[in-house]
């Protein structure tokens, strides 16, 4: 198992990173908090990774803290929520707001997230109620504002696809978080994601 890359940024286009490790390229994905915290392209950076084999795939998902691939470990083993969904609610929320989202039922919160029904978002909340007590539920990041620019809105709206919303969905979310304040399609996606969860 791969546990640990550390390595150089060769490209980063969310939810997907390319590191170089000693000349071997990986490719990573990654929720959106990790995202916005590695940095920039020939940057240094250093990933916890879960590695998940299957017979018609072998993907690296990779997380810049522990509690996060702790909490990603934890949610792949609730019944019908695979990886690519427990990274979609990673990106979604906080590990924070998530808990906050369990201990207090919170399952209308949950189903806004790609791919969580109600079914599943009530599953999340009984079966992760005892596995998210390390996490401090009363603290939530705090959203960021974000310009509207044709190429930064074209490159969130793919990002939210890629985490498995619908284009139209994706395209409504960007539009409604778009604002003159922000530069950089990284905070566009982060108070889309912030505006789809606090509706």
């Amino acid at each position: 198992m791969i546990g640990r890359l550390q390595g150089t940024v060769i490209d980063k286009q969310a939810p997907d990173l390319l590191l170089d490790v000693q000349g071997v390229g990986y490719e990573v994905l990654v929720s959106l908090s990790t995202f916005f915290a590695v940095p920039g392209v020939g940057e240094s950076v250093v990933l916890h990774t879960h590695f998940v084999v299957r017979e018609d795939v072998q993907q690296l998902y990779g997380f810049a803290e522990l509690s996060e691939r702790a909490l990603f470990r934890h949610l792949i083993k609730v019944n019908g929520v695979g990886p690519k969904m427990a990274l979609a609610i990673l990106s979604g929320m906080s590990a924070s707001e998530f808990a906050l989202c369990v201990h207090n039922n919170d399952v209308a919160t949950l189903v806004k997230l790609p791919g969580v029904g109600k079914k599943t978002a009530e599953r999340l909340v009984i079966e992760m109620r005892d596995r998210v007590g390390d996490i401090d539920a009363s603290t939530s990041g705090g959203g960021t504002q974000v310009v509207q620019q044709p190429d930064i809105a074209e490159e969130a709206e793919s990002a939210l696809i890629a985490l498995g919303y619908k284009p139209q969905d994706a395209a409504k979310m960007v539009s409604r978080a778009a604002s003159d304040d922000i530069g950089s399609a990284e905070q566009l996606i982060r108070a889309a994601l912030k505006s789809m969860v606090s509706k």
